[in-house]
């Protein structure tokens, strides 16, 4: 059958798959933790990516940083931020963010035409930073609670608002989905995706040396970042230093007479 056949049924695939890994995470026993109820099954999950990721995209990954020059490598990555920047520039207006949304067109803009379609990032160096936004934050700016940590096969840490809101971005905004052909929309796909996992050797490997239980540190650092993008930058629960040192007794050693 046509590629475009295929392609048309992707989203309805991806969408029906996550709804049905939610409800199958429901029937699971909820751990004594309740800001994780799916753990067993998040560490299940873990655990099955992590065995890929050791066997097949580590050792990719690795050859990808020996093979290719530096700043080849860093051009894919430019060229890969450059097309999420449409996904942040869509999600900027649903927030109603208009001047975020100039700043970020801009920024694609620049990269387009100046940086030889995004690969070399010349929009930062005129000092328009990146931004991150995403339809899952797009649900919570309007009020849409994150709802349980989820890790996804093969796409690690996410959490049901997030897990709902990925095929949005991706068949709504992605460009890399607007190819009316299938075997170029998954060669981008796997190039983005080894590319990102090459970025991230250094972060994993401290991870894996220095984590007690590395499960519960990426869960963590996980929520805490999405809820720091949520408030953009300001969470509520943000701890204030000089609120934490202003009382004077808080440190003393009260069995010291």
């Amino acid at each position: 059958m046509p590629d475009k056949y295929y392609s048309n049924r992707i989203p309805g695939l991806l969408i029906a798959s996550v709804l049905l890994l939610i409800q199958g995470c429901a029937t699971l026993d909820g751990p004594p933790n309740p800001d994780d109820p799916f753990e067993r099954y998040n560490r299940s999950m873990y655990a099955f990516n992590n065995t890929v990721d050791e066997y097949v995209m580590t050792p990719i990954a690795k050859g990808y940083n020996a093979v290719l020059p530096d700043v080849v490598n860093t051009g894919i990555t430019n060229f890969f931020n450059n097309l999420d920047d449409v996904v942040v520039f869509f999600n900027d207006l649903l927030q109603l963010k208009f001047a975020q949304a100039v700043h970020d067109s801009a920024r694609i803009v620049y990269n387009t035409t100046f940086g030889l379609l995004g690969f070399f990032d010349v929009a930062t160096s005129f000092g328009l930073k990146k931004n991150d936004e995403d339809f899952g934050l797009t649900l919570a700016y309007w009020g849409v609670g994150s709802g349980p940590y989820l890790v996804l096969p093969f796409l690690g840490p996410s959490d049901v608002r997030d897990s709902l809101a990925l095929p949005v971005d991706w068949f709504a905004f992605d460009p890399v989905f607007k190819d009316a052909e299938t075997n170029a929309t998954l060669s981008l796909l796997a190039l983005r995706y080894i590319d990102k996992r090459a970025d991230l050797l250094q972060a994993t490997n401290i991870i894996d040396e220095t984590a007690i239980d590395p499960y519960s540190f990426i869960r963590d650092a996980y929520m805490l970042h999405r809820e720091n993008l949520v408030y953009d930058g300001n969470p509520p629960n943000a701890i204030n230093e000089d609120d934490l040192f202003k009382d004077e007794d808080l440190f003393k050693d009260e069995d010291l007479k």
